[in-house]
C-alpha cells in the first residue's frame, strides 16, 4: 500500500509539472520525426496533435513526454541515430490529458506510463519503462559498445548497479521533494524536509562518485554511458525542489559536460523544449518560486532538527 501511494504521488508530481509547465509558457516541438527531422515543423505545446495509436511501420517508434524518465530513452535513441543512423519516429503523449491510459497505449505499457517504445524490426516488440528501454537499445543497436559495455564485464554490472540506484533512490525520493515543495496546496513541513533531505543525502553519494570522474562508471576517469544517461533527466531537474546545483559541484560540472553533447541537447527537446537548461538557468519568475519554496523547506529543517549527512 506504501508503495502504491508513492508511485500515485510520484505521478501526481510529473502530471502537475506538465501542466506548471503548459501554463506558464510555449515551447517550441516537433511532434514527430525521422533520424533526419528534415520534414518536421515546429508548433506549441498547447496545439501538439493528440496522438491516437501508432504511426509507424519500421524502425523505433518511441511514444514520450518531457520527463526524466522519458529523457532517457529520447536522449539514448539521438546517440544512437548519431552514432550508428538508426532510425526512429516519435509522438508526444500528453501526460497531464491522460493520453498514457487511452487503450492504444495501454497496448503498448499495460502500466500507462511513459517512456515506452515499440520496435517495429523486431516483431513490432513493445518495451517500457526507462531503464529497460536503456538496456534493450544498447543490447541490440549499440553493437560496439559505445554508451554501455559488454554485457560479461564488470563495468556492465557496475551500470546496472547505478541505474538500479536512480531507480530506487533519485527517481521517487526526488520525485516526492518535487510534489511537497513545489505541488500540494497544503504544504506538509514534515514531508517537505524528509524528501528533500533525502534527495539531498542520495546527491551527496553521486558528488563524491564523480568527485574523480568525468562519468559515472567505466575505467580510469569514466566513459559516457547509460549509466549518466539514466541520472541526467532527474539530476536536470533537481533546482526545482529548492536544492541548488551548486550544493553539489562535481554533479554540476557533470551536467555541463553532458548538456555539450548535441544528442543530449537533442533529446531534452524531445518531444518539446527542456523545462530546464543549465547552461541559460532559471528564468526570473522561476527562481522568485524557488527562493520562495526555499524558505519553507529551511523552516521545516529547523523545525524537524534536520542535519545533512551523505551517506
Amino acid at each position: 500500500m506504501a508503495r502504491h501511494r508513492l508511485l500515485l504521488s510520484l505521478f501526481a508530481f510529473i502530471s502537475l509539472l506538465v501542466a506548471y509547465r503548459i501554463a506558464s509558457r510555449e515551447h517550441n516541438h516537433n511532434h514527430s520525426h525521422n533520424s533526419s527531422r528534415s520534414a518536421s515543423h515546429n508548433t506549441s505545446i498547447t496545439a501538439m496533435a493528440r496522438p491516437t495509436g501508432l504511426i509507424a511501420t519500421k524502425g523505433i517508434e518511441l511514444l514520450t513526454w518531457g520527463t526524466p524518465n522519458g529523457h532517457k530513452a529520447s536522449i539514448l535513441l539521438e546517440e544512437l541515430k548519431e552514432a550508428y543512423g538508426l532510425e526512429y519516429t516519435f509522438q508526444g503523449v500528453n501526460i497531464s490529458q491522460n493520453v498514457q491510459k487511452e487503450p492504444w497505449f495501454t497496448a503498448v505499457n499495460p502500466n500507462g506510463r511513459i517512456p515506452a517504445i515499440v520496435d517495429h524490426d523486431n516483431n513490432d516488440l513493445a518495451v517500457f519503462e526507462g531503464n529497460a528501454i536503456l538496456g534493450y537499445l544498447t543490447r541490440r543497436y549499440d553493437t560496439k559498445n559505445l554508451f554501455s559495455f559488454p554485457v560479461d564485464s564488470d563495468d556492465y554490472t557496475r551500470a546496472e548497479s547505478w541505474i538500479g540506484w536512480q531507480h530506487g533512490g533519485i527517481g521517487p525520493m526526488q520525485g516526492q521533494a518535487n510534489h511537497f515543495v513545489r505541488f500540494t496546496k497544503e504544504k506538509i513541513p514534515y514531508a517537505m524536509q524528509r524528501y528533500v533531505g533525502e534527495t539531498e543525502r542520495l546527491y551527496g553519494i553521486l558528488n563524491d562518485r564523480l568527485a574523480e570522474r568525468d562519468y559515472v562508471v567505466g575505467p580510469g576517469r569514466g566513459k559516457y554511458s547509460i549509466a549518466d544517461i539514466a541520472l541526467v533527466g532527474w539530476v536536470n531537474g533537481l533546482g526545482f525542489t529548492s536544492i541548488s546545483h551548486d550544493q553539489f559541484p562535481n554533479v554540476k560540472q557533470w551536467l555541463l559536460r553532458l548538456w555539450d553533447r548535441p544528442a543530449v541537447q537533442r533529446g531534452f527537446s524531445t518531444p518539446s523544449a527542456p523545462f530546464y537548461d543549465p547552461r541559460t538557468g532559471f528564468d526570473a519568475e522561476q527562481i522568485a518560486k524557488i527562493a520562495e519554496d526555499k524558505k519553507l523547506v529551511d523552516a521545516a529543517k529547523e523545525q524537524y532538527g534536520y542535519k545533512y549527512q551523505s551517506p
